[in-house]
């Protein structure tokens, strides 16, 4: 259990890899309500 195995959360980092000890961190997205400026009312 350390930088060369390839199972734990320190060998992946090592190795530059994500799986399930090592998740991606999830991005959040705002609404495109709030990116565009849309005019409703004419």
């Amino acid at each position: 259990m350390g930088k060369g195995d390839q199972k734990s959360k320190r060998g992946k980092i090592n190795r530059g890899s994500y799986g399930k000890r090592r998740r991606r961190k999830i991005k959040k997205r705002t609404p495109i309500e709030e990116k565009v400026s849309v005019d409703t009312k004419k």
